[in-house]
């Protein structure tokens, strides 16, 4: 019996050092990332969205949708546009969840203090509860690095993000986080 219980415990030592190890390889990886451009598919609602982003820590995005209403996606730290065709969509980034997703610093610190579960030994993701958004966000367990989000919009929609092919710390020309006008 006590054999049984040193293999227990013996067993579950391990796996908590996995789990810690997995965490400060997530950390680390996303530590070194100043900037991030990928490939991405976006589903909402059931429809796939493809595209191009730029992400530039903190808070600056820059998304080209590959649709004919020539989407476009763009934070300058401190706003939000979302310009489709003539529609113009203007929100304070604080209203949205990339408040939190393009805070490195912000994101770090909750996977220090987050469980950091696995999906099908493939996936690793945490939780984000704040601010009134909930945020599942995904690393690869191979190469820890971020593979995706899950967030609900300002409508409520369950938007799933992949990305993919991504290219880091690269030079990126700050004109692109300029918001688009208003026509």
């Amino acid at each position: 019996m006590k054999k049984f219980f040193y293999i227990l415990f013996f067993f579950f030592f391990f796996q908590n050092n996995l789990v810690a190890s997995n965490k400060e390889l997530v950390i680390k990886k996303l530590d070194r990332i100043k900037n991030i451009s990928f490939n991405f598919i976006q589903t909402i609602n059931g429809k796939d969205e493809k595209g191009k982003c730029t992400i530039q820590y903190p808070k600056k995005i820059f998304c080209k949708y590959e649709n004919r209403n020539n989407k476009v996606l763009v934070s300058n730290g401190s706003s939000l546009v979302i310009k489709k065709g003539q529609q113009y969509f203007r929100y304070p980034i604080e209203s949205t969840p990339f408040e939190l997703l393009l805070d490195k610093v912000f994101m770090i610190n909750k996977i220090k203090f987050s469980p950091l579960s696995e999906i099908d030994s493939k996936y690793l993701f945490f939780q984000i509860n704040e601010k009134n958004n909930k945020i599942n966000v995904f690393f690869d367990k191979k190469n820890h690095e971020l593979i995706g989000w899950q967030v609900e919009d300002i409508y409520q929609n369950l938007v799933v993000t992949f990305i993919f092919n991504t290219s880091i710390n690269k030079d990126i020309d700050q004109k692109l986080f300029l918001l688009p006008e208003n026509n």
